[in-house]
């Protein structure tokens, strides 16, 4: 395919250019790792390397250089639809240039080809419990896709180095173009009727979901997903679900194994529950004024008694961003051209005029201002998807996009097994020993 052979030209100048750095300036340190970055979870470090996106703290993320609402008006649109195709975001992450109409159906038209999802998954995903979380249905499809990795059997047969990405973006197009039918299957089977419908390929792949779960009339449900999918597509790689891809796919774990792994981390709590979090708080502070709105001295004392029992605000601060995130505002427009008379949209807006300047006056927070999770699950609660465990399965649609893009990139640069080295306590204790005053503390101390 076109994209294949663009992608291919593109590798070889940055191969060429990372190993011409290699060898002449190898031996650069590029950063260095502090006591209170080594108890952080490395927060702040530069340790990892990805060109497919960046997050720039007081400017946000950008896709291929770009931010996203350059990337939002320059990508190919369906005709009279607001937002772009997805398969133009996936051309685009992949080589960074801005892909043709024809370049986005190209990669629209092979995902067609090959959304169709094996009946022996369907099977898995029926039979597993009800109480089953959607998360681990979804992980579950996708680890149970993992036989027909191109990328495992040609490695069993002796597979090049130099061809470890091509092999990696076939698994790519075959685990993404199934990506928003196993969204859906899992929500059809967990809260419909356990009706299994075809993709209509009359549609591209983000509307594909909207009439894979009984909404296709819902035209502005169509373009909400392409917004959605399109601002969770990635974010480095440094948070949880896509360094765990790396991570795994360092090992030469195919695309299936390494992107089932990131699902794992992208369920946890603490990243991708966060959208949930926040519509459980919006609604939470609707039900405590009887289904109405508050006024803005109520909302004003309630949020001042939030933050007072120690608590935060969901939906606010980041571990990078000291702006209001540009995927907050590409959603916020959404939401203000189609959900103005929403009482919980209306809260939002109130939350946002309300929240950073008391933030601010506490002092507390180093980011006070909204990011992508404060406003995302209330769009989709207005457009009826209202189980609020299932936004997390959304996401990692979106974000498997970024993810297999990285990981072709990955392949296609022979990044090597990641194995960082771990020390211990005592070594930690003796290096700091010359510099640091450790008169307080037990001598004899172990844990």
């Amino acid at each position: 395919m076109e994209l294949a052979r663009k992608l291919e030209g593109k590798i070889r100048e940055v191969y060429d250019q990372v190993r011409y750095m290699l060898a002449v300036s190898g031996e650069i340190v590029l950063s260095q790792v502090s006591l209170q970055q080594f108890f952080s979870g490395n927060r702040g470090v530069d340790l990892l390397l990805s060109d497919i996106s960046f997050v720039d703290p007081f400017d946000g993320l950008h896709y291929r250089g770009f931010p996203i609402d350059q990337v939002l008006t320059k990508l190919p649109k369906p005709k009279g639809c607001e937002f772009p195709y997805a398969g133009g975001l996936y051309a685009f992450l992949l080589t960074g240039e801005f892909p043709t109409l024809e370049d986005a159906l190209e990669v629209e038209d092979t995902w067609k080809e090959k959304a169709v999802i094996p009946d022996y998954v369907i099977e898995i995903l029926k039979t597993m419990p009800s109480t089953t979380h959607p998360m681990t249905m979804f992980s579950q499809a996708i680890l149970a896709l993992q036989g027909q990795s191109k990328f495992a059997q040609n490695y069993s047969n002796g597979l090049r180095k130099e061809d470890q990405w091509k092999v990696t973006l076939e698994d790519s197009l075959e685990l993404t173009a199934k990506a928003p039918a196993l969204a859906a299957a899992i929500y059809n089977i967990k809260y419909g009727n356990g009706k299994i419908r075809e993709i209509d390929t009359n549609l591209d792949w983000s509307a594909n979901f909207a009439h894979l779960i009984l909404k296709e009339w819902d035209l502005q449900y169509q373009d909400l997903c392409r917004l959605f999918f399109l601002v969770h597509a990635d974010q480095g790689v440094g948070n949880v679900s896509a360094h765990a891809a790396c991570l795994v796919n360092s090992a030469l774990s195919d695309v299936y194994y390494s992107c089932s792994a990131a699902m794992n981390g992208l369920a946890g709590p603490l990243h991708g529950r966060a959208n949930q979090d926040c519509l459980e708080w919006l609604l939470k502070i609707l039900h405590g004024f009887n289904g109405t709105l508050p006024s803005k001295d109520e909302l004003e004392k309630f949020v001042w008694n939030t933050l007072e029992q120690g608590k935060v605000i969901p939906g606010y601060g980041h571990a990078v961003l000291r702006c209001t995130d540009p995927r907050f505002i590409a959603q916020y427009e959404f939401g203000k051209k189609y959900l103005a008379d929403d009482d919980l949209f209306q809260l939002v807006d109130m939350v946002y005029q309300i929240v950073p300047p008391i933030l601010k006056k506490q002092g507390k927070a180093k980011g006070i201002w909204p990011n992508v999770d404060a406003i995302s699950g209330t769009l989709q609660y207005h457009c009826g998807v209202k189980q609020f465990d299932f936004y997390t399965v959304l996401f990692g649609v979106g974000r498997m996009l970024g993810i297999t893009a990285n990981l072709i990139w990955n392949r296609a640069l022979l990044l090597p097994l990641e194995r960082p080295q771990s020390i211990t306590l005592e070594m930690v204790k003796s290096r700091l020993h010359d510099t640091s005053d450790f008169s307080g503390m037990n001598p004899d101390f172990h844990y």
